[in-house]
């Protein structure tokens, strides 16, 4: 178990992460750098189904009992009433529960193959908790709405209203990204100020990103294509790959990153995809320096979101506040993020976008995404974290 070794006298605030990575570490970084009275006790980011299943177990045994603890804060992956059966002296606390994701509607390639507890440990952490907190819209009221469906799995003596229950305790908190200072690492069209009498293909206002200069290289240079997610099943890389191929066949000109990390089954389309469009591809796989992949993202003019799975999409908005064009399907989480110019419906859609795109790159390059990015940074967000995390908050 990993714990802070600079552990304040008296906490007042337990943090617990049985995931210890990725945008779960983030936010447990975050809280424990900037918010007073933190201690972390977390457990490395492996073996999910593991943490999932007996992470509470564990904690209960090696967190130490504090007079001081007002608060426990933990993600989703923890089975909270567990723990605080285990352990009265945690129950006392205001406990909040972070969704970082819901397994009531994370995709599985069969619904046979969801495993019921998961879920239901969620569910049973809800129960328990003060206060559950969704990183977006979306994440809750597919969590909310799911509940009385997956309940009905139970072939008998069903338990009701439970998100009758659950939904008064629930509020929305977007995931706070540490966005970078980006702008040694971008490139001159993408920094240059726009004069104000110049013409952009999308005339109407901009709220993020930096101000695109059109240069004579934009329309000559070929289109750069990023997509910098997770190498897994749910991202869809099937539909990503098929989709650049027709571009390749249709003999358009392009650049091509893909980023994410890695994990033990990668999705057999990576290394075929890899042999058919090595001559388009400027870099591959995981970054470990994150100002490497920052420089990844400043150089691409394009970044696309295949999902068929996404509660948040922290890569999506780095990209954006790096410069790059989204492509998100209107479903799940983006309608929430993006507005509808950035939005496509079907395969053939997001197709027609990009090659269109393809023949005028400099469409990408000239536009400003009418995304704030900062309304989703740690800087905007820290004041309701630390709210949440006292004992007098919501």
């Amino acid at each position: 178990m990993q714990s802070e070794e600079e552990t304040p006298s008296s906490p007042s605030v337990l943090l617990v992460e049985p995931f210890y990575g990725g945008s779960h570490k983030q936010l447990i970084d975050l809280l424990k750098d900037d918010v007073d009275g933190c201690c972390v006790f977390s457990l490395p980011d492996k073996k999910w189904h593991w943490r999932a299943r007996t992470s509470a177990l564990y904690f209960s045994q090696n967190i130490p009992p504090c007079p001081t603890y007002r608060v426990l804060f933990s993600s989703s992956v923890l089975n909270l009433c567990e723990l605080v059966a285990l352990r009265p002296d945690l129950a006392r606390l205001k406990k909040v529960l972070y969704f970082h994701e819901n397994q009531l509607v994370y995709p599985v390639r069969k619904d046979q193959e969801r495993d019921f507890q998961y879920g239901y440990n969620q569910v049973l952490s809800c129960l328990v908790a003060d206060v559950v907190v969704f990183n977006s819209l979306f994440n809750m009221n597919s969590f909310l709405s799911s509940i009385c469906s997956f309940m009905k799995k139970i072939p008998d003596h069903r338990p009701s209203d439970l998100d009758h229950m659950i939904r008064p305790k629930c509020l929305v908190l977007s995931f706070p990204v540490q966005f970078p200072d980006v702008d040694r690492l971008l490139n001159k069209h993408e920094v240059e100020p726009e004069p104000h009498t110049a013409q952009s293909e999308d005339p109407r206002p901009s709220t993020s990103g930096p101000v695109p200069h059109l240069d004579s290289g934009d329309q000559v240079k070929p289109l750069h294509i990023v997509w910098p997610h997770r190498w897994e099943h749910d991202k869809n890389p099937e539909l990503f790959f098929s989709t650049l191929l027709r571009l390749k066949d249709k003999h358009l000109n392009f650049h091509l990153s893909v980023l994410g990390e890695t994990f033990t089954d990668v999705p057999e389309i990576f290394s075929k995809a890899r042999c058919l469009l090595d001559p388009h591809i400027l870099s591959w796989g995981f970054q470990d320096r994150k100002e490497d992949y920052y420089r990844v993202l400043c150089d691409a003019d394009v970044v696309v979101s295949t999902a068929k799975h996404e509660f948040f999409g922290v890569a999506m908005l780095e990209a954006v506040h790096c410069g790059c064009f989204p492509l998100c399907p209107k479903a799940l989480v983006y309608p929430e993020i993006f507005p509808a110019q950035y939005l496509y419906s079907t395969p053939e859609q997001l197709y027609k976008r990009l090659q269109e795109l393809c023949r005028r790159p400099d469409v990408a390059r000239r536009h400003v995404v009418k995304v704030d990015t900062s309304s989703f940074s740690w800087t905007r967000l820290k004041d309701r974290f630390k709210t949440l995390l006292t004992d007098t908050g919501p």
